[in-house]
C-alpha cells in the first residue's frame, strides 16, 4: 500500500479548508460517514465570510428563510430568523450555533492560515502546510474557501501616508469603530459600499462617495418576520426548498417563459413594478426569460430602473451620475434601503471619479482632481478577487508538482466546478464551472457537499483510492461553459465575474449560467454514467485500477 509522506504523522481522511457555510457542512457530512477530518480556518472562529465582513450595515441579498441549511429538519424548526434579509450578526450567531450544536468545533483549527498544497502522487495524499509551520496529510483536500474572500487591497498611491484611520470592508475591526461627527470617504459603490453609505450618512459629520461606475440597486423592503410567516414557511419547507434547488438561481420564484419583447409596453411596466414591489436582486431579472439575452429586453430594464433613480434623488445632475450605463444584471446588482436617497441630504457629496479621478491619498485627506478632501476616515469597498482568488491564493501543487496557478494562467478550467485534471482528490466547493456567485450560495453549496460526499463513499465502496477528471473531460465542460455564457450579456460587462477589477487576471466568464436545477440534472447524469469524465482508480501497483463492472456496482 502506499505509504505515508510525513511518517509519524497523523493521516487524516479529509482536510478541508474554511469554516464558513461550507466547511461546517461537509465536515458534518464527513463525520456522519465516519471519516476522520480536520477543519482549518484561519479565521478565530466559524463564519467564513460573515466572519470578516463586519462593516456597518452588512447583510445578506438573499432571504433568511432560503439563506440557511436545510440538512436538519430540527435545526430548522429551532432557530428563529428575524428579519426577511438578515444581517450580518445574525448569520453569525446562526453559524455559531450549528458549529456548536453539532459540536464541530472540536475538529476545526482555528487561526490557522494553509499557505500550501501538494500531491504526493505515490503515497496517493494530500500535503498541507500552514503558517505555523505545520505539515498535515490526509486522503482527500476539499477547498471549502469561498467565493468572495480573498479582498482586493486598495492600491491608491500615498495610503501609507495617511495620518487618520482607513479600514477595507472585507477586513472590518472586530471592535466599536466610532465614525460619528467624522469625515469619511467611501472608495467603491458595489453592494458593501451601497450598504456602508446607506447606514453612516446619518451619523457622520460628512460623508463623500467616490464613485467610479454606479450601479442598478432595488429596494429590499426588508422588515421584521412575524412568528406566523416563519411558521408557515417551516410547515412547507421541503416543497420551498425544492423549488430552490431546481430552480435557475435558487430561490424559490418561477422562471419566466414570457419575453419582454413579445408584450407590450403597458405589460412591461406592469411586470417591472410588481417587481419593484416585491424586491430583492431578482425584482426585475424574474420579469422576463430574455432579460440576459436580448439587448432590447435589457434595455427596457435598464430605462425602468434608471426612471425609479430620478425618482428617488431630488437632484437631477447628482441622479444622472448614479444612472448606470451597463446591461442591467451583468455586473452584480445590489439590494439596499433607501440608498439612492442617501443622496437628497446635506451631508452627502457623490464624486464621480471618471471626471475627477483620484490622484493621491495625502497626510489629511484625498486628493481628486484639483481638489483635496479632508478627511478622518477612509473605507475601501472596492471589493474581492472572485472566484479563483481564494485557490490561487494557495500555492496548490498537484501531479509533478504542477501549480494550479499555472495551470489557470488563463483562465480557470474544471468538471463541473468541483475538480480540476492533473491533482487527483482535491475538490472544490463551487468552484468555477458552477453556478457559484449566480446562485444563492448556500442552495449551492449543500449541493457540493453532497456530491463529494457521495463521490469520497462511492471511491472507498468499490476500493478506488483517487478520483480526477479527465483533460478530455475538462475541455468539453469548460467549452460548454463558456458556450453558455457567451450566449448571454454577462461576458460584455467590466465586472468581477469575468476579473476586470484585478490587474492581470485572465478575463473569463468562469460561471455556469445554465441555472441551478439544469447544473444539478448534469451532476446526477455524470454519477448515473458511473462518474462520466472522471478517472477513478487504485494507487497500488498490484491491485490494478478497480474495473467499470466494480464501479458500477458500487454505485
Amino acid at each position: 500500500m502506499p505509504t505515508d509522506p510525513i511518517p509519524g504523522e497523523p493521516l487524516y481522511d479529509v482536510l478541508v479548508v474554511g469554516a464558513g457555510f461550507s466547511g461546517l457542512y461537509m465536515l458534518h457530512r464527513l463525520r456522519s460517514m465516519g471519516l476522520r477530518a480536520l477543519v482549518l480556518e484561519r479565521g478565530s472562529a466559524v463564519g467564513g465570510t460573515w466572519y470578516w465582513n463586519r462593516y456597518p450595515g452588512a447583510r445578506c441579498d438573499v432571504e433568511s428563510v432560503d439563506y440557511c441549511y436545510s440538512f436538519s429538519d430540527d435545526l430548522l424548526r429551532e432557530w428563529t430568523w428575524a428579519e426577511r434579509y438578515p444581517p450580518q450578526q445574525e448569520i453569525l450567531r446562526y453559524l455559531e450555533h450549528v458549529a456548536d450544536r453539532f459540536d464541530l468545533k472540536r475538529d476545526i483549527r482555528f487561526g490557522t492560515t494553509v499557505t500550501a498544497a501538494s500531491y504526493h502522487e505515490n503515497a496517493a495524499r494530500w500535503v498541507l502546510l500552514t503558517d505555523d509551520g505545520h505539515a498535515l496529510q490526509a486522503r482527500f483536500c476539499v477547498m471549502a474557501t469561498g467565493n468572495l474572500s480573498m479582498t482586493k487591497p486598495p492600491d491608491i498611491p500615498g495610503l501609507d501616508r495617511f495620518e487618520g484611520e482607513w479600514f477595507h470592508t472585507g477586513h472590518w475591526p472586530h471592535r466599536p469603530v466610532d465614525l460619528k461627527n467624522r469625515r469619511v470617504a467611501v472608495v467603491g459603490t458595489g453592494s458593501s459600499g451601497i450598504q456602508v453609505i446607506t447606514t453612516i450618512a446619518p451619523d457622520v459629520a460628512r460623508i463623500y462617495v467616490l464613485q467610479r461606475t454606479p450601479n442598478y440597486s432595488m429596494p429590499a423592503w426588508n422588515r421584521p418576520l412575524a412568528p406566523s410567516e416563519l411558521a408557515a414557511t417551516v410547515a412547507h419547507y421541503p416543497a420551498r426548498r425544492e423549488a430552490c434547488r431546481e430552480s435557475d438561481a435558487g430561490i424559490p420564484l418561477p422562471s419566466p417563459t414570457r419575453k419582454a419583447v413579445e408584450v407590450t409596453a403597458e405589460e412591461r411596466r406592469r411586470r417591472y413594478e410588481e417587481g419593484w414591489r416585491r424586491g430583492g436582486v431578482p425584482a426585475l431579472s424574474f420579469a422576463f426569460s430574455d432579460m440576459f439575452t436580448s439587448e432590447e429586453s435589457n434595455r427596457y430594464a435598464q430605462d425602468f430602473a434608471r426612471e425609479k433613480i430620478t425618482t428617488l434623488v431630488e437632484d437631477p445632475a447628482v441622479a444622472r451620475r448614479l444612472s448606470p450605463v451597463h446591461h442591467i444584471g451583468t455586473k452584480r446588482t445590489c439590494v439596499d434601503t433607501g440608498y439612492f436617497e442617501t443622496y437628497n441630504r446635506s451631508n452627502v457629496e457623490l464624486i464621480d471619479l471618471r471626471t475627477q479621478p483620484i490622484d493621491r491619498i495625502s497626510a489629511t485627506g484625498i486628493r481628486v482632481g484639483d481638489r483635496h478632501i479632508p478627511l478622518d476616515v477612509i473605507v475601501f469597498a472596492v471589493g474581492f478577487d472572485a472566484i479563483t482568488g481564494a485557490l490561487t491564493a494557495i500555492d496548490i501543487q498537484g501531479r509533478g508538482g504542477v501549480p494550479l496557478r499555472a495551470k489557470w494562467s488563463t483562465g480557470p478550467r474544471t468538471l463541473l466546478g468541483v475538480q480540476t485534471a492533473g491533482f487527483p482528490n482535491l475538490f472544490m466547493v463551487t468552484g468555477p464551472g458552477s453556478p457559484s456567485v449566480l446562485s444563492n450560495m448556500v442552495i449551492s453549496i449543500e449541493q457540493h457537499v453532497d456530491w463529494i460526499a457521495d463521490c469520497i463513499a462511492h471511491l472507498r465502496r468499490c476500493g478506488a483510492d483517487t478520483i480526477e477528471p479527465t483533460a478530455e473531460a475538462e475541455d468539453r465542460w469548460t467549452a460548454q461553459v463558456d458556450a453558455l455564457a457567451a450566449a448571454t450579456l454577462y461576458p460584455q460587462a467590466n465586472s468581477w465575474y469575468v476579473g476586470a477589477n484585478i490587474p492581470g487576471k485572465p478575463r473569463t466568464f468562469s460561471v455556469y449560467v445554465g441555472g441551478c436545477g439544469a447544473y444539478r440534472d448534469e451532476c446526477r447524469r455524470v454519477v448515473a454514467e458511473g462518474y462520466r469524465g472522471f478517472r477513478i482508480s487504485r494507487q497500488d501497483s498490484a491491485g490494478g485500477p478497480p474495473s467499470p463492472a466494480a464501479i458500477r456496482a458500487a454505485g
